[in-house]
C-alpha cells in the first residue's frame, strides 16, 4: 500500500510539472501569464485610440507580444500616425510601440 502511495505521488508530482512547463514562454512563445497580459494591453491600446477624437480611424490594427505593441493600418495624416503611436505609449505596461501605420 506504501508503494501504491508514492507511485502516486510520483506521477502527481510529474504531472503537474509537465503541465507548469507546458505555460512556460520562449524567445518566440508567450506563457500563459503573458498572454493574458497582452491581450489586456491591445484592449486597452485600442480604447485609447477609438475614444480618442483628434483620430476619427478604425482602420487602425493593434497586436500585443510580450508587451511590444504594433500598430498597423491606415491613417489620414502623418500627425493622426503620431497621435496613435503617442496614445499607445502612454497606455501602462507597454514597453515599446511599432508604428506600421500607412498615410493614405
Amino acid at each position: 500500500m506504501r508503494n501504491l502511495k508514492l507511485v502516486f505521488l510520483f506521477l502527481l508530482s510529474f504531472s503537474l510539472a509537465i503541465s507548469v512547463a507546458g505555460c512556460a514562454g520562449s524567445k518566440t512563445h508567450e506563457s500563459t501569464g503573458e498572454y493574458f497580459d497582452d491581450s489586456i494591453l491591445t484592449n486597452k491600446v485600442k480604447l485609447s485610440i477609438v475614444g480618442d477624437p483628434k483620430l476619427k480611424s478604425l482602420d487602425i490594427s493593434v497586436e500585443t507580444f510580450k508587451g511590444v505593441v504594433q500598430l498597423s493600418g491606415f491613417v489620414s495624416s502623418s500627425e493622426a500616425a503620431t497621435r496613435a503611436v503617442d496614445l499607445a505609449r502612454r497606455v501602462k505596461g507597454v514597453k515599446q510601440v511599432n508604428n506600421s501605420l500607412i498615410v493614405k
